[in-house]
């Protein structure tokens, strides 16, 4: 697995630019269309979200992100399309291939639930270049943007570790998926490694995305309110939308909460609950976008799996929140294990 070039390091900070409210949605484009060809055609960016769809303050809105900034930077058009409740991979692989066949290029699926689908489609359209974010899809066209996850979780728990004051905390997460598993093994790891006196509680909401783990902010809610119920006063949730509904049980209660990939304390559909986000790990899921759009343009387009990571500052912790630096040894605990996880003394579990 090789590690992105110097493009990731351009791209750094995409996830923290504002996010706009309105879609972009697709065009009536047709193109030529054979199944076996396709034009690569002079459309741009064109991204696919994932469960929870635009507005999840998250993952998918950081995606947007980084279509908007490849938006302005290049000029050109762009689309983005949301998921359906209980689509197919069928239904997923007609949605890459009319942005193809339409002359969007690349076309980016935002998730790793896209992975069946664009396997299918990226040979049919060897013209056009097609990004998947947190999965690997082997193609001479295709970029698998993945990310080390469980690294920015152990700056999570180094954070929750130092900011709790009943010695437990807890892990939210939206799905029982390995991708979800490397947020937990990290958090996790950040906390024993920093005071093994605090216990972590774990939760995942659902088996399967369809269940609605990654969408559903009231069974976030449920969730977080049943962990402080058992002293746990700072929550970390790796769970799309969902993770909204722990944010707000944890305000209620006058509890920290750890937001994931995007800067959730910025985010101004939370800005009630600001207060009391911590922090955030985040996962430039908007750099990574940008990335591969700038690599395209550039007519240099990245394939293969890329990998952002602490050293390239595709994962990190967000220090928006000035109440960080009153908690005694949080922001020097988070400094030194960065330290460690960049140098190599540190090597976080994804399990």
């Amino acid at each position: 697995m090789r590690r992105i070039s110097s493009l990731t390091r351009v791209a750094v900070g995409v996830a923290s630019l504002a996010l706009a409210a309105t879609a972009c949605g697709g065009t009536s484009d047709e193109g030529d269309g054979g199944e076996s060809s396709s034009s690569g055609g002079d459309k741009g960016l064109a991204i696919a979200y994932d469960i929870g769809g635009k507005g999840d303050q998250s993952f998918n809105d950081a995606a947007f992100a980084g279509l908007e900034k490849a938006k302005k930077e290049f000029g050109y058009k762009t689309a983005d399309i949301e998921p359906t409740d209980g689509e197919t991979d069928a239904d997923k692989e007609q949605r890459l291939a009319s942005l193809a066949k339409q002359g969007y290029n690349p076309v980016i699926g935002i998730g790793f639930a896209y992975g069946p689908a664009m396997e299918k489609v990226a040979v049919k359209y060897p013209k056009t270049s097609f990004g998947i974010v947190d999965s690997v899809v082997e193609g001479k066209n295709v970029a698998s943007l993945v990310f080390a996850e469980q690294e920015a979780s152990y700056l999570a728990g180094v954070a929750a570790a130092k900011a709790t004051k009943t010695n437990v905390v807890g892990f939210v997460g939206g799905v029982d998926v390995p991708l979800i598993h490397k947020f937990e093994a990290g958090y996790k790891q950040g906390v024993e490694d920093t005071n093994p006196k605090v216990k972590v509680l774990s939760q995942y909401l659902t088996q399967t995305a369809e269940e609605g783990g990654f969408s559903s902010p009231d069974k976030g809610k449920a969730a977080a309110e049943g962990q402080i119920e058992k002293k746990a006063d700072v929550l970390y949730a790796a769970a799309g939308l969902s993770g909204q509904g722990v944010i707000e049980a944890a305000a209620k209660n006058k509890v920290w909460a750890i937001g994931v990939d995007s800067d959730q304390y910025k985010q101004k559909a939370l800005a009630a609950y600001k207060d009391y986000i911590l922090t955030s790990a985040l996962k430039d899921v908007g750099g990574s976008v940008y990335a591969l759009a700038k690599s395209v343009h550039d007519k240099k387009p990245l394939t293969g799996t890329q990998t952002f990571d602490l050293k390239v500052n595709g994962v990190g912790l967000a220090d928006s929140n000035p109440k960080m630096a009153e908690i005694a040894g949080l922001t020097d605990a988070v400094a030194k294990a960065k330290e460690g996880i960049t140098s190599g003394t540190i090597t976080v579990k994804t399990e």
